[in-house]
């Protein structure tokens, strides 16, 4: 596979994918923001009545446990199901499963599911694996480096695709992986940036079904390097936020290309 295949944003914008996130409260307005910067179309769905029906129409299904409930968690196995019946990518993204016993059962669940994608920082992805972690809520005290090998085990044991996110990112299917460097240290000063970045994936996803190792990597890619235009300018974390936002509606084609060129190892 080759990593710096050229094309991966140009066409996502042309398609611009409908991307149906079942995410958290806190995230919901800065992830659709960040989707319409990007080029795709969000939408933000979650009564159980009707994700079934949605998730079949969308180009990609992405979960987000963040303020999980029992009538939200009935909802997201319900358009999983859909999504798969549907051939259509789901990422999950596992927010401090491990914090609380109903959330260790419900993200059971979700996996007996098969995502496409999980989204994770490292925490989330070594207590995925069955490892252990410091880690009690939403933020991981663990670096990426330590969950390498728990992602690749969590990509073999569920036939998915694993990202791992923080100051560098490692994305593996359990076989191929790849590393990224870049962004910004106020990035994990933002909140909802991370639950952001899965619909994000979910939108390169759900443009390039057949190549999800390399869409994932572009959707890191891009918010690397939106970070990185933004930390430039950035004079504090409130700055930041909004300079993101106009940062990734800037990037083209070319300046993802020759970003990746320096920003992305294929291990």
């Amino acid at each position: 596979m080759s990593i710096t295949q050229g094309d991966e944003l140009t066409s996502m914008r042309a398609t611009a994918p409908l991307v149906h996130c079942i995410t958290n409260y806190v995230a919901m307005n800065m992830a659709a923001n960040v989707l319409l910067a990007a080029g795709a179309s969000p939408a933000m769905l979650h009564a159980e009545e009707e994700v079934a029906e949605f998730a079949s129409l969308a180009n990609a299904l992405t979960i987000n446990i963040g303020t999980l409930s029992a009538p939200w968690l009935a909802a997201m196995k319900v358009a999983a199901a859909s999504a798969n019946a549907s051939a259509k990518p789901w990422v999950l993204d596992p927010v401090a499963h491990h914090a609380t016993a109903f959330r260790r059962s419900a993200i059971s669940e979700l996996l007996d599911l098969r995502p496409t994608i999980i989204r994770g920082n490292a925490s989330e992805i070594i207590t995925l694996s069955g490892g252990h972690s410091a880690s009690r809520g939403v933020d991981s005290l663990d670096a990426v480096a330590a969950a390498e090998d728990a992602a690749v085990r969590v990509a073999k044991q569920h036939g998915s695709i694993v990202a791992v996110t923080g100051a560098a990112d490692f994305v593996t299917d359990g076989e191929r992986s790849v590393r990224l460097t870049g962004g910004s240290p106020l990035m994990p000063q933002i909140t909802a940036l991370g639950c952001s970045l899965t619909c994000m994936i979910g939108a390169f996803a759900g443009d390039r079904p057949a190549r999800l190792l390399g869409a994932t990597v572009t959707a890191l890619a891009c918010f690397k390097l939106a970070g990185e235009l933004a930390g430039q300018q950035a004079a504090g974390p409130g700055s930041f936020a909004w300079r993101f936002v106009d940062a990734l509606a800037s990037i083209e084609q070319r300046d993802l290309n020759a970003w990746m060129g320096h920003g992305v190892v294929t291990l």
